[in-house]
C-alpha cells in the first residue's frame, strides 16, 4: 500500500514552522510525524503540500493510496485500522478525517460518497505551534516505548548520578560522564553519538536526539526535547529544538519551540509567564491578529533559520518568523516578520543575498548543502510574507 501524509486543515495554525516543511516534518516528542508513521507502517510515506514545498517534499502516487492526515500522531489502534481501510472508507475523529483510501485524483475526492468510519479513542493531535511543547511530554514517552521495544540500552557510566535507571535509553556512541539524570517523572531517551557533558542537571521526560550536545552544567526540566546535532546550554524548560540549531550558552528558554537553523546569543533570556498572569495571546497568521492558547505559560516560537543576538529578551508569547535577525538592547516586539533586521529600535527587511549568504555558512559547518531547492522555499516565503514588513 502507498501511504501519503497530508497537511490538513492545521498547516496555516502551525506556521512559520511549515513555511519551510510540511506538517510531517514537525517533531514532537523524539521523532518527527513522518518518522512515527514511517517506524509504524514499516514504509516510507510522501507528502501533499503547499505547491512550493513539493520539489524538495514530492507526492508519489499509486493506484490505490491511503491518504493521512499528519496532524495526528499513530498508535497501534489507529494504525491497525488504517491498514484494514477499504476502498471508498475513512476514518474520522469527529468531524475531522484522519485517513482515508482512495483510487481517486486529489481534486476529486467527495466524502460524502464514504463510508465513515469513527476512531473512538484518545489521540494526540498538533494542531497549534504551542501543543508543540504541551504535548510533548505524552509524545517522549510514546516514542521512548517504540524506539527501545526489543532493545538492550549502552550501559549507564558510572560516575554519573542516576535517578530511575529502568527508564532512562543510551543509542550506541551516546557520552555522558558525572551528569545527574532524574527519570522519575518521565523516560530520558539520549540518541546516537550525543554527548551530555560534565555537571549537567537533566529531568525528565527528556530527549536528546542524534549527534546533539548538552553542555556543560546545563539545567534541564522536562518535557524537552533537542533535535539532531543541536547544542544546549543554560536553563532550559518544556521546550523543543527541531534540530541544527543552538542555545549554546547561559539564559533561560521556556515552553518555547525553535525550527531548525536557529541560534540564541548568549545570555537569551524568553519569558514565559506575563507579569499579571494573564492568558498568553500568540501571532496567528490566519487571522493576522494575536490569538487566545489558553495558556498561562508560553514563551518564543522561533522559525528555521532566525537568529538573536547577545542578551536579547524576548516577551511572553513572541513568535519570530523564517530567516529573521534579532538584537539590541530592550525588547522587541512580540512578532517579528520572515527577514526582518533589527530589535527593539525597529526593523529593516534582511534580503535574501545576505540570508542566503549565512544560510550557505551555517549549514556548511554541518556538511550540508544549502540546495537551490532551499533558496527557491526561503524566496517564496520572503514574498509570501512582505506584506508583514514595514521598513
Amino acid at each position: 500500500m502507498n501511504y501519503i501524509l497530508f497537511d490538513g486543515p492545521s498547516r496555516n495554525n502551525l506556521l512559520p514552522f511549515t513555511f519551510t516543511r510540511p506538517v510531517a516534518d514537525i517533531r514532537v516528542g523524539i521523532l518527527t510525524i513522518r518518522e512515527k508513521w514511517e517506524t509504524f507502517l514499516k514504509t516510507t510515506t510522501t507528502t501533499v503540500t503547499e505547491d512550493y514545498l513539493s520539489d524538495k517534499y514530492p507526492m508519489v502516487e499509486m493506484d490505490e493510496n491511503i491518504m493521512i492526515n499528519a496532524s495526528y500522531l499513530p498508535n497501534l489502534e489507529l494504525v491497525e485500522m488504517i491498514r484494514n481501510l477499504k476502498e471508498n472508507q475513512a476514518i474520522f475523529k469527529d468531524e475531522d478525517v484522519i485517513a482515508f483510501f482512495t483510487k481517486e485524483a486529489q481534486d476529486d475526492i467527495n466524502f460524502e460518497n464514504y463510508q465513515a468510519i469513527e476512531f473512538p479513542q484518545d489521540i494526540i493531535k498538533v494542531e497549534n505551534t504551542w501543543d508543540i511543547f504541551s504535548k510533548n511530554g505524552e509524545a517522549i514517552q510514546e516514542d521512548f516505548l517504540l524506539i527501545t521495544k526489543g532493545k538492550i540500552s549502552q550501559a549507564i557510566p558510572a560516575s554519573n548520578n542516576i535517578i530511575a535507571p529502568e527508564n532512562i535509553f543510551l543509542e550506541e556512541g551516546a557520552k555522558l560522564e558525572f551528569a545527574t539524570l532524574n527519570a522519575s517523572n518521565g523516560s530520558i531517551y539520549i540518541g546516537k553519538d550525543a554527548e551530555i557533558m560534565e555537571g549537567a542537571i537533566i529531568r525528565g521526560p527528556f530527549a536528546l536526539c542524534e549527534s546533539a550536545t548538552i553542555k556543560l552544567g546545563a539545567k534541564i526540566y522536562g518535557p524537552t526535547t533537542v533535535g539532531p546535532y543541536s547544542k544546549v546550554g543554560g536553563e532550559v524548560n518544556n521546550s523543543v529544538i527541531f534540530g541544527y540549531s543552538n542555545k549554546g550558552h547561559d539564559g533561560f528558554l521556556g515552553n518555547s519551540v525553535l525550527g531548525e537553523w536557529c541560534n540564541l546569543g548568549a545570555d537569551t533570556n524568553t519569558s514565559n509567564l506575563k507579569n499579571n498572569y494573564a492568558e498568553v495571546r500568540l501571532w496567528d497568521y490566519q487571522t493576522e491578529g494575536f490569538a487566545k492558547t489558553s495558556l498561562q505559560f508560553c514563551g518564543l516560537m522561533m522559525g528555521d533559520h532566525s537568529k538573536c543576538g547577545i542578551n536579547t529578551m524576548f516577551n511572553t508569547g513572541t513568535v519570530i518568523g523564517v530567516s529573521a535577525n534579532v538584537f539590541g538592547s530592550g525588547f522587541p516586539r512580540n512578532f517579528v516578520p520572515s527577514f526582518s533586521w533589527g530589535g527593539n529600535g525597529g526593523f529593516t527587511t534582511y534580503l535574501t543575498k545576505k540570508a542566503f549568504e549565512v544560510a550557505q555558512v551555517v549549514m556548511a559547518r554541518r556538511k550540508i548543502e544549502f540546495s537551490d531547492q532551499d533558496k527557491a522555499i526561503l524566496e517564496h516565503i520572503f514574498e509570501q510574507t512582505k506584506q508583514y514588513r514595514r521598513d
